[in-house]
């Protein structure tokens, strides 16, 4: 392992199973043992990009949950997410990640002492880069969705939200005083959730002035993936969509998080944005998530689209796509930390609006049609190479 060129990974929500099964696959593609599918980094052009190698990755985490990542890796081959004998076989890099996860911020500690929570995430992640001797590390949220945050005018202004928390001011939700962690540190930080994160303001200005890279909302792994594809489609054939309607039905925490209607409420603001923007116009657009239990780590979509055609003609065009939310998340996220890694060895700083391509609600652009987001992204990787 080239010690220069290693990488620290911090995944809040560093104990479930998104996080797990990226660990668990990360180790599998470096010793060979599954094929990168699913991973846009591993295939030209970007292999020529000088990418950080998924060995060249140290995983630690916060979560407010304490069930060992080996215990989770064997509940997910129960439940069909990793294969049987792979968790045995790469045992020793989850115990290393097991080592390196520590408490995450409840949300009543961020309520009611948010400067000891943020102090104590910050000692968190400075211990873990001297530990490893670390030049790079990435901060990436996997956590449970919040509810939206409530404006408060702390949220406008670096100074002001700093003295918020000077005065223990509940000001932040426990996302952003992770994002807020990292920024400090000098860590690259992803939202991969459509919780607040770094979505603030103020939160911004200081990673533009701590010269540190953000990037998010909410990973584009689905429903919302086929609609990025989908719509353009219908724009550039010139046919009006009428209304597209979405059913989700998913399982485990994800499910019992969204079944909280205000925690749901983030999910749908970040899926609902992206019709209008593509087409152009408004359209109906109803979105439903219900949490079905015995679906445990799968979930299911269904949507239904009314579109006009010539004269008025009213057409329809339905399809269901069912998947894994932890295998289809996995990926994406070992591709955002490359890239965030990537950026922090170029030095940019601020959102990274060129990574749009992974996420529902890409931070810094309004662009939401995937082949656009893709030369986005391929310019933006490959810019330096080309120099």
């Amino acid at each position: 392992m080239n010690e220069d060129r290693r990488v620290g990974v911090w995944l809040v929500g560093g104990r479930g199973s998104v996080a797990t099964t990226a660990m668990t696959g990360a180790a599998a593609v470096a010793a060979g043992l599954a094929e990168p599918t699913g991973l846009v980094t591993m295939r030209p052009p970007f292999t020529d990009a000088g990418l950080v190698g998924l060995g060249d990755l140290i995983f630690g985490g916060h979560d407010v949950v304490e069930t060992p990542l080996a215990i989770r890796a064997a509940r997910l081959v129960d439940d069909g997410v990793l294969p049987v004998g792979l968790p045995g076989a790469l045992a020793g890099a989850l115990e290393a990640a097991e080592s390196e996860q520590r408490p995450g911020i409840t949300g009543r500690e961020a309520r009611i002492e948010p400067q000891a929570s943020l102090a104590r995430m910050v000692s968190d992640l400075n211990a873990f880069r001297t530990r490893h001797d670390l030049g790079r590390v990435v901060v990436l949220n996997v956590s449970s969705t919040e509810a939206p945050v409530e404006p408060h005018p702390a949220h406008e202004n670096p100074a002001a939200l700093m003295d918020a928390l000077d005065q223990n001011l509940a000001v932040l939700p426990p996302s952003a005083l992770y994002a807020l962690a990292a920024i400090e540190t000098g860590c690259a930080y992803v939202d991969f959730t459509p919780s607040v994160g770094a979505r603030l303001p103020a939160i911004e200005a200081l990673a533009e002035a701590h010269e540190v890279p953000l990037a998010g909302s909410d990973g584009k792994t689905g429903e919302t993936f086929m609609k990025s594809a989908l719509a353009p489609a219908f724009a550039a054939r010139a046919l009006k969509v009428r209304s597209w309607s979405g059913m989700n039905l998913l399982g485990g925490g994800d499910g019992a998080a969204l079944a909280d209607p205000a925690r749901a409420q983030s999910k749908l603001d970040s899926k609902g944005r992206l019709l209008e923007e593509i087409l152009g116009y408004p359209v109906e657009a109803p979105i439903y998530i219900q949490d079905v239990r015995d679906m445990g780590e799968w979930k299911t979509a269904w949507d239904h689209v009314v579109f006009e055609g010539f004269l008025g003609i009213r057409m329809k065009l339905q399809f269901t796509w069912e998947g894994c939310d932890s295998a289809l998340a996995a990926p994406l996220i070992l591709d955002l930390i490359r890239l965030a890694a990537l950026a922090l060895e170029r030095g940019e700083s601020g959102v990274l609006t060129n990574l749009a391509f992974f996420f529902k609600d890409p931070a810094g652009t309004r662009e939401h049609q995937l082949h656009r987001q893709y030369e986005m992204l391929e310019r933006w990787v490959l810019q330096k190479v080309a120099a």
